[in-house]
């Protein structure tokens, strides 16, 4: 159960919106705040910790608990109750979040802590080594990358990049792109049109998936290389019509409708990339360094697969984050301090160290970046394309007064239509701008 994603709340709703959903959590079993308490800690403190289950594990819930000396309790993250807990100024001491778009909405409302103090007497933290990505965690009031610090990310990708499997591509007689030059969109588009294998109409290997994290922050990042910004300046309203942006919704459009690779029209039954990708029936995948924690499991897989720069749409060179997944305290979070600490050994200890190693995202400690895997042809290869791109890491500021769920929802609601009936781009460009300018709206009246 969560909230509609089309209810923005504000300061003032903030309590009796939350407050309702608390109501109903409490009236329904399934929405049932599930907590969990290990136990196992020797501290007298309790720590609560609002995640997800497969990063803060069993395991990773004992290390911390040895580490800090305390309890953890662990909350399973959802909207709904993250909301309620807000509203009761019941927070948990430690929450999870995506920098990228999270970060303006909740410091726009007044929920997070400034952190700034925290770094500044840190010495496992220090600011001067804090991977540029965690810009994405400030927020100014008006634009992100600014501003005090909300929050940390625990490892990152560029995600406009992609992986491609060299079998594929010879055996279409194409030539490997370059690892330090980005092919254009145009080029990609075309390099998946050639790859893509049907048998009876139906396709049977993907050329690509171009879809990313998410379809809206694909467009985002497609008209900022194209040098326009899909956000007013004043992050009120979205513009899907200006030249840039449209050129950007006609690529999607092209793309959507050729049936090369998953799209809001035609999704991706596994679910994900992974599974499809390693049985050999997509040839380019449309994910950030992240994804070759999965590559390095498979040795045949490994041997095939290389990585390349985001491709562009215009001049501008940008290979953005849409995620950037961290964690952050809340304003009326009771263990700050302990929640500091926290911080302190996930980000900067042991935990970190070992993402480091694993190659399932890009270190946010610039120190630790030595430590991500080499020791595989295709991982060097990775590695040496990773560096050279985070040069053109920029931020991409996400407005305040709409979450990025709410946003991707507009899209599904009107984009597989406009891709089975041709409609103009131009035409789809007024109902997107219609239906997410209404949220925005929404969104600035409320938060006042």
């Amino acid at each position: 159960m969560s909230l509609p994603d089309t209810a923005p709340l504000g300061r003032r709703r903030f309590l009796t919106v939350s407050a309702g959903a608390a109501l109903a959590a409490t009236a329904l079993p399934g929405c049932a705040a599930s907590v969990e308490d290990s136990g196992s800690g020797g501290g007298s403190e309790t720590l609560t910790i609002m995640s997800v289950e497969n990063e803060m594990d069993k395991k990773t819930i004992k290390a911390a608990e040895a580490a800090l000396g305390c309890k953890v309790k662990f909350v399973l993250y959802d909207t709904t109750k993250l909301n309620a807990m807000l509203a009761s100024k019941t927070p948990p001491d430690v929450v999870r979040g995506l920098g990228a778009t999270d970060t303006p909405y909740f410091a726009a409302r007044g929920v997070m802590t400034d952190l700034d103090q925290y770094f500044a007497k840190s010495k496992a933290l220090k600011v001067s080594d804090l991977d540029p990505v965690n810009d994405v965690w400030r927020f100014d009031g008006k634009k992100q990358g600014a501003g005090p610090r909300y929050g940390m990310a625990k490892d990152y990708s560029q995600d406009s990049m992609f992986w491609y499997r060299t079998d594929l591509l010879e055996e279409a007689k194409l030539d490997l792109p370059s690892e330090t030059e980005p092919l254009s969109q145009d080029e990609w588009l075309d390099m998946g049109k050639r790859l893509v294998k049907r048998r009876l109409g139906k396709v049977k290997v993907y050329g690509m998936n171009a879809s990313g994290l998410s379809t809206f922050c694909t467009i985002m990042g497609m008209t900022a290389s194209a040098g326009g910004s899909l956000f007013s300046q004043d992050l009120t309203s979205v513009d899907f019509s200006s030249p840039e942006a449209l050129k950007a919704l006609n690529w999607y459009l092209e793309y959507a409708r050729a049936d090369i690779g998953p799209s809001v029209s035609n999704p991706n039954p596994d679910g994900w990339d992974w599974p499809t990708y390693q049985a050999g029936r997509m040839a380019m995948a449309g994910d950030g360094y992240w994804f070759g924690g999965s590559i390095g499991g498979d040795a045949k897989l490994a041997k095939v697969s290389r990585f390349a720069p985001a491709p562009q749409l215009g001049s501008h060179r940008i290979s953005p984050c849409f995620g950037a997944t961290g964690y952050w305290i809340p304003k009326e979070a009771k263990k700050k301090d302990l929640a500091w600490k926290f911080f302190e050994w996930y980000f900067g200890g042991k935990p970190a160290q070992d993402r480091a190693a694993s190659g399932w995202g890009i270190p946010t400690l610039k120190s630790l970046h030595s430590q991500m895997p080499q020791s595989q042809p295709f991982q060097k290869q990775a590695y040496k394309v990773q560096q050279q791109e985070l040069k053109h890491f920029s931020v991409l500021t996400f407005s305040p007064y709409a979450q990025l769920t709410a946003l991707d929802a507009s899209i599904n609601k009107i984009l597989p239509g406009a891709v089975k009936s041709k409609t103009a781009a131009g035409k789809v460009a007024d109902q997107l701008n219609a239906d997410m300018n209404k949220q925005l709206a929404n969104g600035k009246k409320v938060l006042g």
